[in-house]
């Protein structure tokens, strides 16, 4: 960054040299060590910001139906600014709110019949059945037959049991198969109607949306027609949970014709091009902006090379592109502690400062506007009654600071400390006193021991 001194050490060094003593003949200019107030400033370009801004979008396809607030009007916080007029979407909640009912209907239960009962059943009958026969068989009079009849229920009663038994084993294996059936199916219905229930939301959430309210306080900016559009990000979540085809291609021909059609406050010389009643927007398309100028500040990139200069709490004078000849005063807020890309390839480190209030009894400068460009000249440092030379006087000579100063009327030269440096006059921290006299200009002319006047 470039670093120039105030006025004040402007004053100063315009004094220092109309008082020094040229020699026309070989340039050599000399002049009095004073003391006077040096300041360090650092030049900052930035830009004017506003507290807050929010830009509001259209949610879905669709025609401004009303525009509630004025260009340039203040609105309060939750304000209907807009309605928009959506029949796609509208039409999208109703096919997603038909898919949420028949999705929380459920999938049918798969049912099948008690297998265990209806063996318990049959065990009952067959054991009935088989007592009935033994009974009748001791009522046979010849033993050898009854012993006969006897040992064949033995035999039937056997055979069923053991055919019982695996009846029986295929009947779990059988349950345990529906039952987890069942339980897939019941989780395939819960997955259809919480997708069903997430379309439904996201409809219904677009719909409110397109009534449009401020989320912030501030003054109001529509936005102009936009020439192309953006695809409606509902179409393919709302058309896989249910929706007709009709509702998916209605939302794209809704963004088709939002970009071919010809709205009537398309760029003309004389015509206000902002959006209108009636203008088709597509989903995406910005339709106001709110701007928060309640705090108008600045921000402002310093060079790595001076941000260990900058400090909360510094004072600044900041100059306008769009304000010239008015100076505006503004104070150091914050530092951040980590660079931005810098525009001009180094490292930068952002700063926000706030314009200070106009001093009473002087006429307030015009307000600046956001975005708009500025220089910002921090107050790095200031040195009051420092004994002070003109820039030009001090050189590098053996890796140190020096000057050339009048002893017994000839030239010596001193080391010398520089301390707060400004573009036309440096501070002498150590090696000089006011009142001596120092070289100011020719500085590369002398030689030590030459005599001068």
């Amino acid at each position: 960054m470039r670093r120039t001194p105030l006025l004040v050490a402007f004053v100063a060094a315009v004094s220092l040299t109309a008082a020094a003593c040229t020699s026309s003949d070989t340039g050599i200019a000399l002049d009095t060590v004073r003391t006077a107030t040096v300041v360090e400033v650092v030049d900052v370009p930035a830009s004017v910001t506003a507290r807050a801004v929010a830009t509001l979008t259209a949610p879905a396809d669709g025609t401004i139906a009303s525009l509630a607030a004025e260009p340039g009007s203040t609105v309060a916080k939750g304000a209907v600014l807009a309605v928009i007029d959506s029949p796609a979407a509208q039409k999208r909640l109703t096919d997603a709110k038909a898919a949420l009912s028949a999705a929380s209907g459920g999938v049918g239960a798969v049912r099948v019949a008690d297998l265990t009962r209806l063996q318990d059943h049959l065990d009952a009958s067959a054991a009935d059945a088989f007592t009935a026969a033994r009974s009748a068989a001791g009522e046979v009079a010849d033993d050898k037959v009854r012993a006969a009849l006897l040992a064949q229920v033995d035999v039937a009663q056997k055979q069923y049991e053991s055919t019982a038994q695996t009846t029986r084993a295929i009947a779990t294996q059988v349950q345990q198969g529906v039952a987890s059936l069942s339980a897939a199916v019941g989780a395939l219905g819960a997955a259809q109607r919480a997708q069903a229930k997430a379309a439904y939301d996201v409809a219904a959430a677009t719909v409110d949306a397109l009534t449009l309210r401020a989320p912030i306080a501030g003054v109001v900016q529509l936005a102009r027609p936009a020439a192309g559009t953006a695809s409606d990000p509902l179409a393919g979540l709302l058309g896989a949970v249910g929706a007709s085809g009709g509702v998916a291609a209605a939302g794209v021909a809704g963004g088709a014709g939002a970009a071919t059609a010809s709205s009537p406050n398309t760029a003309v010389a004389g015509v206000d091009d902002v959006l209108m009643v009636g203008d088709q927007v597509s989903a995406g398309t910005a339709v106001v902006t709110i701007v928060d100028v309640s705090e108008i500040g600045l921000v402002g990139e310093v060079d790595e090379t001076d941000v260990l200069l900058v400090n909360p709490g510094i004072t600044a004078s900041v100059d306008l592109d769009a304000a010239p000849g008015v100076s505006y005063e503004a104070t150091v807020g914050t530092v951040d502690l980590l660079p931005t890309p810098s525009p001009r390839g180094g490292v930068a480190y952002r700063i926000r400062l706030s314009f200070s209030p106009p001093k009473a009894g002087t006429t307030a400068p015009p307000t600046p506007r956001p975005g708009m460009s500025a220089v910002a000249h921090l107050r790095v440092r200031t040195a009051a009654n420092a004994v002070s030379v003109p820039a030009a006087a001090v050189f590098s000579s053996g890796g140190h600071e020096a000057v050339w100063v009048v002893r017994d009327g000839r030239a010596v030269q001193q080391q010398v400390v520089v301390g707060v440096q400004g573009e036309d006059l440096v501070q002498i921290s150590d090696g000089l006193q006011s009142g001596q006299q120092v070289v100011v200009a020719g500085t590369d002319r002398v030689t030590a021991g030459e005599k001068l006047k």
